[in-house]
């Protein structure tokens, strides 16, 4: 038999990839729809809020503080150049709210929560539990998936705004208490430059798509984990590296959309 040619090769990469992101959109759909449905059991959604967002939590805070600190240091020497060293809170909140918190916030998110989930999911089914509720006769995707993707919606804004909180915290004891910036042009500067709709509303719908983002990349990648202990791992690799790629791609198009 001959070997393919690298047209047909090119041509069954092709289908291949186009079958994967159908199956991939069907699920979406599925997940998002059962979602809904799953607010009827609200105590799982809680337990998987508490599961995602508290132990994600202290990587988050300190993460914020600490790039607070830099933004704060950066930021006066470069607004020094121009005699501008009262617009540093300016400088720093826009900074957070309109870019910095909902992404950096989303790939810590990735990291984080995202890696577990898949593995969690990915163990799960490497030990037949998946298969055992298809047994009897319940959806894993309803049971399973949907509470931990909507717990992770719900938990990745309100980090998000906990990061740009931090964050100008932080830019506030570098600028204000360390190196000797105005208190009240901080505050006005900021207060006065920032819109809250423009601003800080782009900022939440940004932490709100980078949400649905990683969870459904998280689960839709362990769902679909090889059922060994090497397929888990290489899962939570790709989780990582497809959300983190993704993330990044999207904060390109929104804020095209939204600052254009």
């Amino acid at each position: 038999m001959n070997a393919p040619t690298p047209f047909a090769r090119a041509i069954d990469w092709l289908t291949d990839k186009i079958a994967a992101t159908g199956r991939a959109s069907r699920f979406f759909v599925r997940l998002s729809l059962l979602s809904i449905a799953s607010l009827r059991r609200p105590r799982l959604i809680i337990d998987q809020i508490h599961f995602i967002g508290n132990y994600s939590l202290s990587i988050i805070l300190v993460s914020g503080l600490l790039i607070g600190f830099v933004l704060g240091l950066q930021g006066y020497y470069t607004l020094r150049r121009y005699g501008s060293e009262e617009a540093l809170g300016l400088l720093v909140t826009l900074s957070l709210v309109r870019e910095l918190g909902p992404v950096v916030t989303a790939l810590l998110f990735a990291g984080r929560a995202g890696t577990s989930l898949t593995a969690e999911v990915g163990l799960m089914k490497a030990g037949e539990q998946i298969d055992a509720m298809e047994m009897m006769a319940v959806d894993p995707v309803a049971r399973v998936l949907a509470p931990r993707y909507l717990a992770a919606v719900i938990c990745m804004p309100l980090l998000a705004a906990l990061f740009s909180a931090l964050g100008v915290l932080g830019g506030y004891l570098v600028g204000v208490e360390m190196i000797g910036v105005d208190a009240g042009a901080f505050w006005s500067q900021m207060q006065g430059g920032v819109d809250w709709l423009r601003d800080v509303g782009n900022g939440v719908v940004k932490s709100i798509v980078f949400g649905f983002t990683v969870s459904f990349v998280a689960l839709y990648v362990g769902y679909q984990a090889e059922a060994t202990p090497e397929g888990v791992s290489r899962a939570t690799t790709t989780t990582v590296v497809v959300a983190s790629l993704g993330i990044l791609a999207l904060d390109f198009i929104l804020t095209a959309l939204m600052f254009s």
